[in-house]
């Protein structure tokens, strides 16, 4: 890493050192609400996307030439790595991941085989060309938590209650930990994998994690997540961990072993900082709803998180959850520039 990326105002807000502005990006910055996404994915399913190299660097590049945001995040899918493994899957428009035969019994989870460099090349070419673009801009690497991605093998879709992964959870405790075991070696390597390429900073989106109570997410999840982030401590990336709905998890998501903690909009950020404890930086957490209001509106809901992240002990702007796809892309650029000459030290 160059001294020059390594000073960025991004990482040095993940390891809470003092910045010159407070860093913003977006998550799903990079999407559907940018017209030049819909006209270069159009014709190309998601999975396709996400393996042809041209297609991710341009994507990914893409919010960075319209906003001035402080870090690139890698544009692919979470279920990338299990369909690079083998796992029959589809990304449905409108429905999200499918299964073609989910996984609920041992015979089926011993199937889950550990990811190799050479399963996902395009991945390492994308990372590679990616930061020569960038010239000094961090890219974030990024792989799904293993509570979200067990749940889409076991449910075979998207699920509202997760009625099936609870049932093995609580039901088979053996099964359950071996599948999340083999989740989690796949997951390590393949953040290794964009590391080892050049990103910069790593992000685990455990999604739907928030459906767990603490206690079951100490004794469920938690192990599992642990040796993923413990599994990337001798690469010396910032690692952020972040899940919707996740108010009751914070402090164990930090105890998982992130540096930043991404919190979503229901928990204000000072509120945030007391459950999440000394030592961590904190990443968000503008609900991407106001978004759709007037700028006066935008303003003041963004100026709050500004103040309240103060708190922190590092603080990297975001939203709550992704950019909804009916976002107006100036709103984003406003808001970049809002949340840079705000908060400019």
């Amino acid at each position: 890493m160059t001294a020059h990326l390594a000073d960025s105002a991004f990482l040095r807000a993940c390891r809470r050192e003092p910045v010159p502005h407070t860093p913003v990006w977006f998550m799903r910055q990079a999407g559907r609400s940018l017209p030049e996404y819909r006209r270069v994915r159009e014709g190309t399913s998601m999975l396709d996307a996400c393996a042809t190299p041209d297609l991710v660097v341009e994507i990914t590049m893409q919010p960075v030439r319209r906003y001035s945001t402080d870090a690139a995040i890698f544009f692919s899918d979470i279920v990338v790595p299990l369909k690079a493994i083998g796992v029959a899957l589809d990304i449905v428009p409108g429905v999200g991941p499918v299964v073609d035969a989910p996984i609920r019994d041992a015979s089926a989870v011993a199937t889950l085989r550990p990811i190799e460099p050479g399963d996902v090349p395009y991945v390492t070419e994308s990372v590679q060309s990616l930061v020569k673009e960038l010239d000094g801009i961090p890219l974030i690497g990024f792989a799904g938590g293993p509570f979200t991605l067990a749940s889409y093998l076991i449910e075979g879709g998207p699920s509202k209650n997760h009625d099936r992964t609870k049932a093995m959870m609580y039901g088979e405790p053996e099964l359950w930990h071996e599948l999340m075991d083999r989740l989690a070696t796949i997951t390590l390597a393949f953040l290794r994998i964009q590391v080892a390429a050049g990103a910069s900073a790593i992000q685990l989106f455990d999604s739907w994690v928030g459906a767990v109570a603490p206690a079951d997410y100490r004794s469920y999840v938690l192990p599992h997540t642990s040796k993923i982030f413990s599994g990337l401590v001798d690469l010396g990336v910032p690692r952020i961990h972040f899940g919707v709905g996740t108010g009751e998890l914070l402090g164990l998501m930090g105890e998982a072993g992130a540096d930043v903690v991404g919190v979503d909009w229901r928990v204000p950020l000072d509120e945030a900082a007391l459950r999440v404890g000394a030592g961590k930086a904190l990443q968000g957490n503008l609900d991407p709803a106001i978004l759709l209001a007037p700028w006066e509106v935008v303003e003041p809901r963004a100026r709050e998180v500004l103040e309240r992240g103060r708190v922190a002990e590092g603080h990297v702007f975001n939203l709550g959850h992704g950019v909804l796809p009916s976002t107006d892309p100036d709103q984003l650029a406003r808001l970049a520039d809002f949340v840079h000459e705000a908060s400019a030290r």
